[in-house]
């Protein structure tokens, strides 16, 4: 087929990320010297900055990397914990039956500087300082404005100014956004930066101590100090309906690690397949995996209506499975063995019919009732939390976080000549639902806002625990060899588009750039991850240039099926290697996610 870009080949490696900009710093990184990790370090770091509407040094990047020295795959806990003072019972007392997709409420301790500095300082072989370079020359010189910042930033323009001033101060210079084309500064930014490299210098140490004395600044030094000072002392509106002040306190910051885990992993079409565990919701893909490697995917063909069928009701039945059983392992015991297992999955198979299902199934994996699974969630809460306040959503403020939720996340991959792999998905601490904190340049994240307030579920809020992101990077190993790295933006979606991608190049053999540019679907039948947690039983949304005949006897089938624009669903991104070379693309969808190779 026809790609509008070019498969990126190279021998000495490969970068894509959302930016165009932050692919390039990437690729100095290995110019340098550097790895696949101090590459992605310096490419997650201009993320933050050129997609400050999608994330940012306030947020998390859960991360998953492959070390060519140890032959094997980890994740890291790129996701802070909820403050220690935040209870169920602080939201029962003040009639609160959701937590707030925006403010300081949701706010969890930001990972993005200890996630790296605990990759960089096991992984890397580059100091803070040098990764974190090209993004402070960014910052302080400034880089171009594009189309989707633009349009972000003048869509938001009233609440920049009005609601949160202080980032009107940073992103709405004279008071209205900057042109397409212009340079945007953020010195503030810079600074915070530079703070973390002054400190590095002075440890005057070995390299990893360097980087502990980096890390040690933002989340016990005067960045931490900043940050809990402002939330603290600042009341901000939310969608409660109310002002709050934030919880987290300086226990909170110090007190937290980005940690070194095992990854959970499912054998498919002779690769492994790994991702991170139930912190986030990872693990759906490989429930979907293991439900489909029942069903010949071949003989369907390609985007057909029964291939399509069968992704949507495999997609149902894990993510039904996603909402009765996922949630911090360290809190949560998460059946993770049972629901992956083929005695449970053959089982769960037989579901599937040839009729569209409306109906939440969660499965019985041996850990007690799930029945608040297939109740909305509000229900749910009102349930928990005595609330007498009917069983609907009314009431609720859509704040336009959705399903897709494409804007707010970017996603990174490298892969090095020796086979180092790094798949990273940045988020959160985007500038739409928080404001900026002055004199920092970035603003504080709401993930919070994925806890449940029933504390009979897993994923239920808890005292320092790490809510289940949709955030959800993939790396794939064949016989232990390092093989892919790929991921996507979009919320709940991004388990299903990426899904996509790799049957597109794992089933039917398509190279990279045809895997990820090819048309794509999701469902909506499940709960959103995001505030205010409306799901849309039955319902599938499908970009145009799937073929019409198709989306009718989806139809026919029962599905609800809302079709979208024809490049619309995810931004998906991805790099495979062989013996000698390394082949990596970026999808063309919302333009500026680009990859580069050397």
């Amino acid at each position: 087929m026809q790609t509008a870009r070019p498969v990126i080949r190279a021998r000495h490696g490969v970068v894509v990320s959302g930016h165009y900009l932050a692919t390039a710093a990437g690729l100095r990184m290995l110019h340098a010297g550097g790895n696949a990790i101090d590459a992605a370090a310096a490419t997650c770091f201009c993320l933050n900055l050129l997609e400050p509407q999608s994330n940012g040094l306030g947020g998390e990047v859960p991360t998953l990397i492959y070390s060519a020295r140890q032959k094997r795959a980890f994740a890291v806990s790129g996701m802070g914990w909820s403050p220690a003072a935040l209870t169920i019972d602080w939201f029962r007392e003040h009639g609160i039956d959701l937590v707030p997709g925006d403010g300081f409420l949701p706010a969890c301790v930001p990972a993005v500087v200890g996630t790296w500095a605990a990759a960089l300082s096991r992984f890397g072989t580059m100091s803070f300082s040098q990764v974190l370079e090209p993004a402070i020359d960014l910052a302080r010189h400034g880089f171009p404005v594009y189309e989707g910042l633009h349009e972000s930033l003048d869509r938001n323009r009233e609440k920049y100014l009005e609601t949160y001033p202080s980032t009107g101060e940073v992103y709405l210079p004279g008071g209205e956004a900057p042109q397409v084309g212009t340079l945007l500064r953020n010195p503030d930014w810079a600074d915070t930066l530079e703070t973390m490299c002054r400190a590095e210098s002075e440890a005057g140490a070995d390299r990893a101590s360097g980087i502990d004395a980096a890390r040690k600044t933002f989340y016990q030094g005067p960045i931490a100090e900043r940050i809990v000072s402002y939330i603290a002392e600042t009341p901000v509106p939310d969608a409660s309906g109310e002002s709050h002040t934030g919880m987290l306190s300086l226990d909170d910051f110090a007190e937290w690690r980005a940690e070194i885990e095992p990854t959970v992993a499912f054998p498919f079409g002779g690769c492994e397949v790994h991702k991170c565990s139930t912190w986030t919701q990872g693990p759906v893909f490989l429930q979907q995996l293991a439900l489909l490697d029942g069903f010949d995917l071949t003989s369907m063909g390609h985007n057909s209506t029964e291939y399509i069928h069968t992704l949507m009701e495999c997609a149902k039945l894990a993510f039904a499975d996603r909402e009765a059983h996922y949630g911090d392992p360290k809190f949560d015991n998460v059946p993770m063995e049972t629901l992956l297992s083929a005695a449970y999955n053959e089982s769960r198979r037989k579901l599937v019919g040839s009729r569209a299902s409306t109906a939440m199934r969660p499965g019985d994996a041996g850990t007690g009732p799930v029945e608040y699974a297939a109740r909305p969630v509000l229900e749910d809460h009102h349930r928990a939390l005595g609330l007498d306040r009917g069983s609907g959503e009314k009431g609720v403020q859509d704040l336009g976080l959705g399903h897709a939720h494409i804007s707010d996340t970017t996603h990174l991959d490298v892969i090095d000549a020796e086979g180092n792999m790094v798949a990273a998905t940045p988020s959160g601490g985007w500038l739409g639902s928080s404001p900026v904190v002055p004199g920092l340049g970035f603003p504080i994240g709401t993930r919070g806002q994925m806890f449940y307030l029933n504390p009979d579920r897993p994923n239920a809020l808890a005292p320092r625990k790490r809510p289940r992101a949709t955030l959800t990077p993939s790396l794939a190993t064949i016989d232990g060899a390092p093989y892919m790295a790929f991921g996507t933006p979009g919320g709940d979606m991004q388990d299903q588009a990426t899904l996509q991608f790799f049957l597109n190049m794992i089933v039917f053999g398509m190279n990279v750039q045809e895997a990820l540019e090819a048309p794509t679907c999701y469902s909506t039948h499940f709960p959103s991850s995001f505030y205010p947690r409306l799901g849309y039983p039955g319902q599938m949304v499908a970009e145009r240039r799937i073929d019409a005949d198709v989306l009718r006897a989806l139809e026919q089938r029962g599905h609800e099926v809302v079709v979208t624009n024809p490049w619309e669903i995810g931004k998906v991104m991805g790099i495979h290697r062989n013996d000698e070379v390394i082949m990596g693309g970026a999808s063309p969808r919302h333009e500026i996610a680009y990859g580069v190779g050397w």
